[in-house]
């Protein structure tokens, strides 16, 4: 049976009542640090943890091999806030639950053709005049705004509580894409929306960020992330580019600094995503981190993390803030990780990296037409998070079965081309590129444990596998990657679609720990496994997969992510694995955690039974 509608929401106890007790944001609190203090469950108790409830998922009717996973569509993040847990569901509902016991106590029921929030919720405390909401972008480009406590819409919000965010910015497409694929962030008075359509082909709907009024709706202002004449940047795209272009979109999750007055967006590719010959140019905002006035939209500062971006290298993560102490000094940061397996360390009041950044020359292209960027930025420290470079020396060996497949696939691409970090397609030869277009990092990001400065990220070493070939006549796009194995993204990686197994040596995937105080790695182990090559006595590989990591004042570090099926945790100071539970089904997403009524601290995680990002 295939797996269509579910979600898993796993908990543990603990006694005692101490810390912070909610999860109010997708990244736990405004600036995005998926950190709790609550400590009930700790390195010396967490291997008692077990399941204390679950929501929506009938366990006995599970089929979870390759053949039968179908896409399914939640990432989410669950909401704890005003005594209630709030999320998506892949059964086109937002739901409030009983935090101790998972209990349903209302139910937005949308219509079979539109989808939930992909990632999740925002939750608003309201104020003297209004009581508590919830705001959730839909599938259909719609964002609602529901009662918190009734689950009904709320009448005063744009029409009858639904606004319409195609207005304004899909008005030429109006069959093109487009939604909301984050949460909102809140800043004052205001909601910030982010927005996701088209990838592949450069036209679309404008992808605008754009503030509304909490209570009302109301438009409060724009920032373009393709800029208009006039506003700077504007001369890094060709002439009236922003008329008709629909990326690159802020379809990651934003942090705010309430302090600063600053909301942080992570902003992803441009399109076509490997082809740039209609795009000459550096490209701004797209692959960037942008620091924008909160009150006014206005751009502060941005750091581009990949010029003229022909990798999909999306800066899709959450920026993550946090403070350092450097040479005496305590520096406030924008933690930022992208694809390409970099991380930056970005003063929030200037963008300056807080670690030298040298510009290195990178391979560049052979397409006609095309003309990449001469260098892209690297950080001095932290080192690579990740692989960026394979050679046929690296080839898997150790199972008959798996290193034949990928050596019979390197004879089919004629060798293992590989140029080093940012090896461009070729339309003369299949390459490899490490990291492909899932990555290193992706859209889990990374949490931080403040009192150790650590902070926490998950990669995997997937390479990206393929060549441009010239397109049919009419295509916009000129040319357009072709994979030996087939169509889509998930062919054109650098391993074995069917079994998802990399075809270089393992770690295939890791978590590891970052010292931000001095750039330096702590800790580095492999995150995941193959049960088939455990079987045959290959350990500990690292399993590909999609979501991140969250850190707690027990000194743990809880993460899923992974098509093994895991849920695990680590100690935060050393990476040793002390605890994990197999899950009924996949969980590609961030847990979270917050401590019930009862005393007792829960963590959660959502599962949909399949990695969206296995299947595109």
């Amino acid at each position: 049976m295939k797996i269509l509608n579910m979600a898993v929401l796993t908990g543990s106890l603990a006694i005692g009542a101490h810390g912070q007790a909610d999860w109010p944001a997708y990244g736990g609190d405004a600036g995005g640090q998926r950190y709790s203090r609550l400590a009930e469950i700790n390195t010396s108790n967490v291997a008692k943890l077990k399941l204390a409830w679950q929501y929506g998922i009938n366990s006995a009717n599970i089929d979870l091999s390759p053949a039968n996973r179908i896409l399914t569509s939640t990432e989410a993040v669950p909401i704890m806030a005003g005594g209630l847990l709030f999320t998506p569901t892949v059964h086109h509902t937002i739901v409030a639950l009983e935090p101790e016991t998972g209990k349903e106590v209302w139910k937005y029921e949308l219509p079979d053709n539109v989808a939930a929030p992909l990632r999740g919720v925002t939750y608003w405390q309201g104020d003297k005049e209004r009581a508590s909401r919830i705001y959730a972008g839909l599938s259909n480009g719609r964002l609602i705004a529901l009662d918190a406590k009734t689950g009904k819409l709320v009448p005063g919000f744009g029409k009858e509580g639904i606004l319409d965010l195609r207005v304004g910015v899909a008005d030429k497409f109006p069959e093109a894409p487009y939604h909301m694929s984050s949460p909102a962030a809140i800043f004052h008075s205001l909601l910030i929306t982010g927005a996701q359509g088209k990838e592949d082909d450069p036209d679309g709907p404008a992808m605008d960020v754009r503030a509304w009024q909490l209570a009302t709706g109301q438009l409060a202002w724009t920032f373009h992330t393709i800029p208009h004449p006039g506003e700077a940047a504007y001369e890094t795209w060709p002439k009236d580019n922003w008329t008709t272009a629909g990326s690159p979109s802020n379809w990651g999750a934003a942090t705010v600094d309430a302090q600063r007055g600053l909301v942080f967006l992570p902003i992803g590719q441009p399109a076509a995503q490997y082809y740039g010959g209609a795009r000459h140019g550096q490209n701004l905002y797209s692959s960037s981190i942008v620091a924008l006035d909160a009150a006014t939209g206005k751009v502060r500062w941005h750091f581009q993390l990949t010029h003229h971006d022909v990798w999909d290298y999306d800066a899709e993560a959450a920026p993550t803030l946090m403070e350092i102490s450097r040479d005496g000094k305590t520096i406030p940061v924008v933690v930022a990780v992208s694809k390409p397996g970099l991380m930056f360390f970005l003063d929030r009041e200037t963008g300056k990296s807080v670690y030298p950044v040298e510009e290195r020359p990178v391979p560049q292209s052979d397409v006609e037409g095309e003309q990449t960027w001469p260098t892209q930025p690297f950080p001095v420290k932290p080192p690579p998070l990740t692989r960026m470079s394979v050679g046929p020396e690296e080839i898997f060996t150790g199972e008959p079965e798996h290193e034949k497949f990928c050596r019979d696939l390197v004879e089919k691409i004629g060798g293992m081309h590989n140029l080093g970090p940012y090896t461009p397609y070729s339309s003369k030869e299949f390459r490899i590129l490490f990291p492909g277009q899932q990555g290193g990092p992706n859209y889990g990001g990374v949490s931080v444990d403040p009192r150790l400065g650590y902070v926490f990220v998950n990669t995997r070493n997937v390479g990206g596998m393929g060549r441009l070939d010239k397109s049919k006549e009419g295509d916009q796009v000129a040319y357009r990657r072709f994979s030996p194995l087939g169509a889509g993204s998930v062919n054109a990686r650098f391993w074995d679609p069917a079994k998802q197994l990399p075809c270089q040596q393992p770690p295939w995937a890791e978590l590891m720990a970052v010292n931000a105080a001095t750039g330096d790695l702590v800790w580095r182990v492999p995150l995941g496994t193959s049960d088939d090559l455990e079987a045959k006595g290959i350990h500990h590989t690292g399993a590909f997969g999609q979501g991140g990591p969250i850190a707690t004042g027990g000194g743990l570090v809880f993460i899923a992510g992974t098509n093994d099926r895991r849920f695990r945790a680590y100690d935060s100071r050393t990476g040793k694995p002390l605890w994990e539970a197999k899950l009924d089904a996949e969980g590609h997403t961030n847990p979270m955690t917050y401590l019930g009524r009862n005393g007792k601290q829960y963590v959660v995680v959502v599962s949909s039974g399949v990695n969206a990002f296995s299947l595109e």
